[in-house]
């Protein structure tokens, strides 16, 4: 039987960068269960539509999730990243210091 997740790798990536905005691509894709080369290429998606920011620090890459953004999937674009990155991982953002709320 295959395995199947409620998650893409492109959200369990976002989750990844979420935790960690130092992580290696070679963690993430431990982590999620990809290669690095599918790593990267996520994360170049990522980047390229706008909800994450890349930063070289150094010799390693700095991420920042743009919280504000919202979903892609035009049933959910009255949320935003950071509001589905508080109900998946309960984090406070790392991209503005406060925590997210839900609105109502």
């Amino acid at each position: 039987m295959e395995r199947w997740s409620f998650l893409t790798n492109h959200a369990r990536v976002l989750v990844c960068i979420a935790h960690d905005p130092g992580v290696r691509l070679r963690d993430i894709a431990e982590r999620v269960g990809i290669t690095e080369r599918s790593a990267y290429g996520i994360v170049t998606d990522l980047t390229e539509a706008g909800y994450v920011v890349k930063e070289k620090d150094g010799r390693r890459n700095r991420y920042q999730v743009q919280v504000h953004q919202p979903l892609r999937d035009p049933t959910a674009r009255e949320t935003s990243i950071g509001e589905v990155l508080d109900l998946l991982v309960g984090t406070t953002s790392k991209t503005t210091g406060r925590r997210h709320t839900r609105k109502r």
